[in-house]
This record gives structure tokens, sequence and C-alpha cells, in this order.
């Protein structure tokens, strides 16, 4: 019993003080935010409901801001995803890429409800690369994977400059 209460004394003494990062609304005055569909200027297909659904997720997760449709928002949030570009990383031959890099280049904005600019970020842009395979399927499922690696790390980078108001 006494080695239990130790234990349990420790681990408060251990605890205290320490909490997660986050939290917050993203904007002081932002309690409730719409966020729209980004707009896809690439031919990348899917690439604006991937990227939107990761900025929601990250929103939901790290900040106390509910998202909400835009009729009872006090702001929008709304953005383009203006390039989503390939190239060859490595090659076993001059026909045979082996890995690709992947770039995805965008702009957002968080706008009020008279439409006044609050925030934004401009050429946000973020990389990842991936495994080519000779598998049309696969390919395109590693093509997925980091592509949403990508929306999922704009995100995060988007909600820590909004909560840091950077």
């Amino acid at each position: 019993m006494k080695r239990f209460l130790l234990i349990c004394l420790f681990s408060f003494i251990a605890a205290c003080g320490y909490q997660l990062e986050g939290g917050g609304y993203i904007n002081k005055d932002v309690t409730r935010v719409a966020v729209k569909v980004l707009v896809n200027n690439t031919s990348e297909t899917g690439a604006d409901v991937i990227f939107t659904n990761a900025l929601i997720r990250e929103i939901l997760q790290k900040t106390d801001t509910k998202v909400v449709d835009e009729a009872t928002a006090t702001a929008v949030i709304e953005g383009t995803i203006k390039s989503v570009t390939f190239a060859a990383l490595s090659r076993a031959s001059a026909e045979s890429v082996i890995e690709r890099g992947i770039s995805a280049t965008m702009d957002i904005q968080m706008v009020n409800k008279e439409g006044e600019e609050i925030w934004s970020a401009m050429n946000l842009s973020s990389t990842e690369s991936y495994t080519t395979s000779q598998d049309t399927a696969a390919d395109e499922g590693n093509k997925g994977t980091a592509l949403e690696k990508i929306a999922t790390r704009s995100a995060e980078r988007i909600v820590s400059r909004m909560l840091s108001n950077f």
C-alpha cells in the first residue's frame, strides 16, 4: 500500500505543470468558422477535398473553434490549391523512376462576415516523396498517401500560424 501511494504521489508531482500544447481559438474573435471547399486549380482530381478535410480535422483536433456552416460562422476560411507538381527523385534507368516527389502550393485566407481579411498565407508549399510501382493501382495509392501527408502537414502549419497569429 505504501508503495502504491508513493507511485501515485510521484506521478502527480511529475505531471504537475505540464499540459498539451494547443487549444484556444484560431483567432481571438473567431469562435465558429466555416471552411469552404478549397478551389482546385490543378489537374489532381480530389485534391480540393483532401486538403479541405485535413484543414477541418486539424481545426477540430487542435483548437476550441467550432467548424459550422457559413450562416452561423463568425469567419470563413477559403483558399486555392494553386499547383500540384511531380518530379523524379531517383531512377533505376533513364526510363524507370523509383521515387517521385510531389509538391503542392496553396493560398489560404480567413475573412470575417463583412468579407474583410483577418488572416492569410500565400504560396504555402509542402513536399513529400513516394515510391513508384509498376502496378498502376499501387502507384496511385502511394501518390494518394503522399498527397494526404502534404495536406495534413499544410493544415498543421496553417492552424499553427493562425493560433500564434503569425
